[in-house]
């Protein structure tokens, strides 16, 4: 009763991370706050598809930029550009707001301003240039490793950083003791170490970024949103990335 329990959680995971079709939960649901454990988990299939699209364009003969270019709107399609929200509502009341309580009211908007434009832009940018410079099969398991790293230290920062809203994904989700990160840490480990010294340079690169993320998101707001650990996740793949191709 207790595995079917945990593969509901994981299904629920992937059903709120991704638009993967898991079905329908039979009852009880799991709360968000019982399935993050498996929110890094949730970015294997991601990874899966963006790796493989990298992959196969590179193989056929494909551009290295176009290839990636690919891979990313593959992982768009399957999480419906969830993160990249996340970035670019971060990059607007951080950017623009005055205060806290201003910088969370902009957040709020779903128009993007300027600091989102431009914060899309460039990251945008970086991840695809950065993918580009990685072989075909190098890409496949950097995409594989990173996509459920990136997703580990969000968690992190959702269980580390005191929710600053009542309602969304950084309340709800935080709302349970403990630290779930065993099994995400023992599956990024696994898929970061086959990159040898450059999984190593990744491993830093994504750690002090989410570290980065951490800080300014506590003196700027005092804590994490939904909005923060999307731009989290998505800013620590992308260093991940660049590291990468030191390697």
């Amino acid at each position: 009763m207790r595995t079917a329990h945990r593969l509901h959680e994981i299904r629920l995971a992937v059903m709120f991370l991704t638009r993967l079709p898991v079905g329908i939960l039979p009852e009880p649901v799991p709360t968000l706050a019982e399935a993050r454990w498996a929110f890094p988990l949730a970015g294997l299939p991601v990874g899966l598809a963006g790796g493989l699209v990298f992959a196969l364009a590179g193989w056929i003969g494909l551009a290295p930029l176009l290839a990636a270019v690919l891979a990313l709107a593959a992982m768009v399609m399957i999480t419906g550009a969830l993160h990249f929200d996340g970035l670019a509502d971060v990059a607007d009341g951080f950017g623009g707001g005055r205060d806290a309580a201003h910088a969370l009211e902009i957040m709020r908007d779903s128009r993007i301003g300027s600091y989102g434009a431009v914060a899309l832009v460039l990251t945008v940018g970086a991840w695809a240039a950065a993918l580009s410079g990685l072989s075909p099969a190098r890409g496949l398991m950097a995409l594989l490793a990173l996509s459920v790293l990136s997703r580990l230290a969000m968690l992190v920062l959702l269980v580390e950083l005191p929710s600053v809203r009542a309602k969304g994904l950084g309340q709800s989700a935080s709302a349970s003791g403990g630290r779930p990160y065993l099994p995400g840490a023992l599956l990024a480990l696994v898929l970061i170490l086959p990159l040898g010294i450059g999984g190593l340079a990744a491993l830093v690169a994504v750690a002090v970024t989410a570290a980065l993320v951490a800080w300014r998101a506590q003196r700027r707001i005092g804590g994490q949103t939904g909005d923060v650990l999307g731009a989290a996740q998505l800013l620590c793949e992308t260093a991940g990335l660049a590291a990468l191709t030191l390697g």
